[in-house]
């Protein structure tokens, strides 16, 4: 026994890697394996063809697709915004830069219904932007565009804390070198820089996807909550709720839970074939 777990195990000068992992193991059980397992079995009290029958519902199906589909639209714009956000942080000295840089985290620190409200109040027809948009007949608050600005908001310091970090830690000599060799500033960035940053793109992609599509608090004040035009998926789970519908508020969530669970597994996918690339996994 003990050549066999010294064979998987690297060796560690803390000691007590038994006692670590049996609490690691309860505590991811009682936090996720636990309440996930309740999720599943209490929609399985549907049945399979219940369960079918209340997520091909025409009103759960249109939350659905508002939810995934926004949410997968903002984290795309949060992977360009982020980008270039941690690019200029990152490249750039210029006043200001570290006020900038903390203004980037206020959507962490700020509670979800202050941003929902602060957006509404911002974008409504009678507000400072929405006026100005209503002037191109375009409307924000209370339909599914506000709902995108909101997951915008809220996702972009995924991406931006993601990145930072790797971006700073490229040697800039590489990018002079090609430089010298006559590599234009565009084939630098695909050849050289965006390689080395591709894997914390995926992964703060994938973060800002999960947090959008859980979002609650900042969307529903901004978006109207209109069946089958600005419903969300985790709206729609709490009436439900509210409605003592137990089982198809777990079915819903469910198929939220298999719906995310297969994109997050496709984004690791391309991530270890981002490193494998890279030489580095």
């Amino acid at each position: 026994m003990t050549s066999f777990t010294s064979s998987w195990r690297k060796p560690s000068v803390i000691p007590g890697f038994g006692l670590t992992l049996g609490l690691t193991l309860m505590w991811l059980s009682l936090i996720v394996l636990i309440p996930l397992a309740g999720l599943v079995l209490k929609a399985a009290t549907l049945g399979f063809s219940g369960f079918v029958d209340t997520i091909l519902n025409a009103r759960v199906l249109a939350a659905l697709k508002l939810s995934f589909g926004l949410s997968l639209i903002a984290a795309a714009v949060n992977l360009v915004l982020g980008l270039l956000i941690a690019w200029v942080l990152v490249r750039y000295d210029f006043p200001l830069r570290r006020s900038l840089s903390a203004m980037v985290d206020i959507p962490f620190a700020l509670p979800t219904a202050v941003a929902g409200i602060a957006l509404t109040t911002l974008y409504a027809p009678n507000g400072a932007m929405g006026w100005l948009f209503g002037l191109i007949g375009l409307k924000i608050s209370f339909t599914p565009l506000g709902i995108l600005v909101a997951l915008i908001f809220i996702g972009l310091p995924f991406v931006v804390r993601t990145v930072e970090p790797v971006l700073a830690d490229i040697d800039q000599t590489t990018e002079e070198a090609a430089a010298c060799l006559g590599a234009t500033k565009l084939a630098t960035f695909r050849r050289i820089i965006l390689p080395a940053i591709l894997p914390a793109l995926l992964t703060g992609f994938a973060l800002a996807f999960a947090r959008a599509v859980g979002e609650y608090g900042s969307v529903i004040f901004i978006a109207g909550n209109l069946p089958m035009v600005s419903e969300i998926a985790p709206l729609l789970i709490v009436i439900k709720l509210e409605e003592f519908e137990y089982e198809q508020a777990t079915a819903i969530a469910v198929a939220m839970l298999i719906a995310s669970l297969a994109l997050l597994f496709l984004i690791n996918v391309l991530q270890a074939w981002g490193r494998k690339r890279q030489g580095t996994g």
